[in-house]
Parts: C-alpha cells; structure tokens; sequence
C-alpha cells in the first residue's frame, strides 16, 4: 500500500509541476504584454504621424510655397534617405547598448526636428528638413523590434507585432481626422499646415523622456515581474537563442549575406514602395477623385486602415495559431496588387474608387506582422538585429521611390493613373519574392 501511495503522490507530484509551469507562463505572458505593448503601440502611432503628416500638409503647402507634384513627392521620399543611411547601426545600438536609451533618444530627436517644418519656406530647407526627420527616426522600428525579442517567445511574436503595428494603420486613422481640423487653424500668422507639424512633434519630445523611465531593458531587470514570472521568461528566451545558435550561428555580416534575408529585404523593398506611394498621394487622389473639403477628405483617407487593422490583427492571429508565415505575407500583398489595379479601373466613378483603396488598405496590413516574423526565425542576437535594420532600412527606400516616382509621373502627365499602376508592379513583386523565402535550407512554413 506504501509503495502504491507513494506512486500516486509521485504521480501527481509530477502532473501538478508541468501544470504550476504553465500558470506561470501564461502570468508572465498577460503581465509583460499588457506592460509593454500598449506603450510601445501609442510610440509607434507618434511615429507615424510625425512620418506621414506630410501627405496631409500637400492638400496647402503647395499653394503657400508653390511646390508642384514633384517637389512634393521628392521631398516626402527623401525622408527615406536619412532614414536609409542610420538604420542598421540604430539597430545593432539597441541590441548591444539599451533599446530603451536608444528608443528614448529617436523620439526626442525626431520630435524636434518635426517642429522645425513648420518653419520652411523653400524647396531647399523642405528637403533638407524631411531628410534629418528621416536621420532621427532611423532605428525606432528595428529597435522596437529587437526589443520585443527581448520579451516574447517566437510563438507569441507575430501576435505582439501585429499589436505594435497596428499603430501603423490606426495612426492614419487618427492623424487623418486631426490632420483635417489642424489644417483649419490659424493663429499667429501661421496656416494650419505649420500648426500641424508643430502640434505633432511636441507629443515626440515628451514621451521621449517618459520612455527613459517606463520601459525595461531586459527581464532579469524589470521589478514589475514577479520573481518566478521573471525567472520564466528568461530561461525561456535564453533556451530559444542557444536553440537558434546551435542551427544556424551567424555572424553579422554573414547574416546580412544570407539568401533569405536579401530576398525579405527586396520583398520589403517592393511591398513598401506600393504602400507608401499610396499613403503619402491618397488625401490628393481622393481630393481630385472627390472634389471634398481638406476636412472630409482627410476623413475618407482614414477609411483604408480602418479595415486594415482589422485584417492585420486576424492574420497575425491566424498565423501563429498555424505557424504558416509565408503565404500569410504573400497572399495580402499580392491581393493588395490586385485591388489596387481595379481601383486605377475606377478612376472615374468616385464611390467605387474609395471603396477599392479601403480593401487596398485592407489587404497590404494583412502582411507586416507576418513578415516580421520570420527573420527572427531563423537569426538571433546581433545578427538578427542587423538583419533587421538591413531589411527595414533598404525596404524603406520603396518610401522614397513609391512617393516620388508618383508624383514625377503626376507632374509629367497630369494624371496619378502611370504611377498607381507602377505600384501594382511593385506589389506582385513583392509577393512572388515573399513565397521564395524559406525554400532553401532555412525552411520557413
């Protein structure tokens, strides 16, 4: 009877411990995302209205300053040069200093340096001032995703980022209705397109210091975990990282060369060119499509990434339930293509047209936070972080193309229909280029 009793006990002994680990972890899960993720969400919503609150600014400043379609698009693109040229050392910065020093010091800088569009008055000091915005901002979106590795598993990973990126859809859902009212002030001489750069970078400066002390480095460091929780997380992550580097232990440099990541570097490539082209000239599409108020228009431009953060928080969710990435990057973008195409189609019938861009919306922000899963598959540490800041540096100079070959196109022939159409090229690129990843020796699902 001992002996039976004993083996019961033992039994139970052993199911109870696999049970008390999980309690644990899902704690640990529920603490560190609802700690961490709904601050990182409103940095990323401050980022994106100061990056794109340019395009909401076109529908006055060419007027005040006499810029054309090209000046305009050359101006909003070269925010991607600055951009371009400090991306990969932010990234390496924020794994091997402090993320969140770094984090902190981005937003202080660009917040800053929005405020000082307000004060342009030539084609010279617009570029100029765009490209040093860019300069600041370089780092903030690699660092914040380094970060997160520093704080969920590979399992929870395109869940956090679709949560991070949402911030990309809903801050044009924000930024476009505030944009509109902002473009109606004028107050001490100053039209409402200043007003608009000014009021949207002070938000930058100030939580820029608030980042200094909120966020936590590492999980060994945060007091705001429980010590089992904290002892959880850590072993965990650090057991992913030897897994990682027992199968595929890179060099920075050797990661940079890796065939994968050149092939997410020009899928990002072309996938951004369509998004950001789209992004900076639809307020002035849907002007000239519409004939409505700045106010209106920029209400309608919201439209698209209302339905974009909808399917971006459903394929993220679906592809980690499936563990799949690549067609979950792919079909979005090449979808995105598609509509895009049949929107150029019904250039001339202005109720199909915005219904068209809202499911170009819809489709492109489907594909991030599956694609941001991937690279962190496959490299871990300073690798991964130069990976990172690889792919969305040079990803991000489709910010710069997109926007100004539109807008030469525009000028050149007195119509957006040439350079949407460039924009559906792009975008099937994109996709065809997101389904060859993983198909050598790193296999991605």
């Amino acid at each position: 009877m001992m002996h039976a009793s004993n083996g019961k006990l033992i039994t139970a002994a052993s199911a109870a411990a696999p049970a008390a680990v999980n309690e644990v972890a899902q704690r640990a899960r529920h603490r560190i995302a609802l700690r961490l993720l709904p601050y990182l969400f409103i940095l990323y919503v401050i980022a994106f209205l100061d990056r794109m609150n340019v395009g909401a600014a076109a529908l006055q400043m060419p007027r005040d300053l006499g810029f054309n379609p090209g000046v305009i698009g050359f101006g909003a693109g070269i925010f991607f040069l600055g951009y371009f040229l400090l991306e990969i050392p932010g990234a390496l910065i924020a794994e091997r200093w402090s993320a969140r020093l770094w984090i902190a010091r981005i937003m202080i800088s660009w917040g800053i340096v929005t405020a000082l569009m307000a004060f342009i008055r030539t084609a010279h000091q617009f570029y100029l001032v765009r490209f040093l915005v860019g300069a600041a901002e370089a780092g903030f979106f690699p660092g914040v995703i380094v970060y997160l590795t520093h704080w969920f598993r590979y399992e929870d990973r395109a869940k956090a980022i679709a949560v991070f990126y949402a911030a990309n859809p809903l801050s044009y859902v924000i930024g476009s209705p505030l944009a509109g009212l902002l473009l109606g002030l004028s107050w001490l001489g100053l039209r409402g397109w200043r007003w608009l750069f000014i009021l949207e970078g002070i938000p930058a400066v100030l939580f820029g210091i608030i980042t200094v002390f909120y966020l936590t480095d590492w999980p060994h460091q945060a007091k705001w975990l429980p010590p089992d929780e904290r002892d959880w997380i850590t072993t965990t992550l650090e057991k992913e990282k030897q897994a990682k580097e027992s199968v595929h232990s890179y060099r920075v440099w050797e990661a940079l060369r890796n065939r994968d990541v050149v092939l997410l570097t020009l899928c990002y490539f072309f996938g951004l060119t369509g998004s950001y082209g789209i992004a900076f000239w639809l307020p002035t599409i849907l002007k000239k499509i519409s004939g409505q108020s700045d106010l209106r228009v920029t209400l309608l431009a919201a439209l698209p990434y209302v339905a974009g953060f909808v399917t971006q928080q459903l394929n993220g969710w679906h592809s980690d339930k499936t563990g799949e990435r690549r067609w979950h990057a792919a079909l979005p973008v090449i979808l995105c293509g598609v509509v895009l195409s049949f929107a150029v189609l019904a250039e001339s019938r202005p109720g199909l047209s915005i219904a068209l861009f809202t499911l170009v919306g819809a489709c492109f922000y489907g594909f991030q936070p599956c694609f941001w899963a991937v690279p962190t598959r496959f490299l871990s540490k300073s690798a991964a972080a130069a990976s990172i800041g690889l792919i969305n540096s040079v990803g991000n100079l489709g910010g710069f193309v997109g926007p100004f070959v539109i807008g030469t196109l525009a000028a050149r022939s007195h119509s957006f229909k040439p350079g949407l159409l460039y924009l559906v090229v792009s975008l099937f690129i994109s996709g065809g280029l997101m389904l060859a990843v993983g198909t050598g020796k790193n296999r991605v699902r």
